[in-house]
């Protein structure tokens, strides 16, 4: 039991900016769904879970492919 709390403890100064990393990309990514109006695939609730159940890859696959621009088409259309 000693010998895996000190293979934890030695690789906790690793873990801990992975974790940071993780926490960071995961806020942000739920802060930027929510306040976006338009996704890909126009499910917001699908985003949401891919973001938070698929943990690092979940945020940065929405970052590159969830973000849709709103073109000048959604913009005369809001009007």
């Amino acid at each position: 039991m000693n010998g895996d709390l000190s293979q934890v403890m030695e690789m906790l100064p690793f873990l801990i900016p992975i974790i940071i990393l993780e926490l960071a990309l995961l806020v942000i990514a739920l802060l930027d769904v929510i306040k976006r109006e338009h996704v890909t695939g126009g499910n917001k609730v699908v985003w949401i879970l891919v973001i938070v159940l698929f943990q690092i890859f979940g945020p940065v696959v929405y970052f590159l492919f969830g973000r849709r621009e709103s073109n000048n088409n959604d913009r005369h259309q809001d009007q």
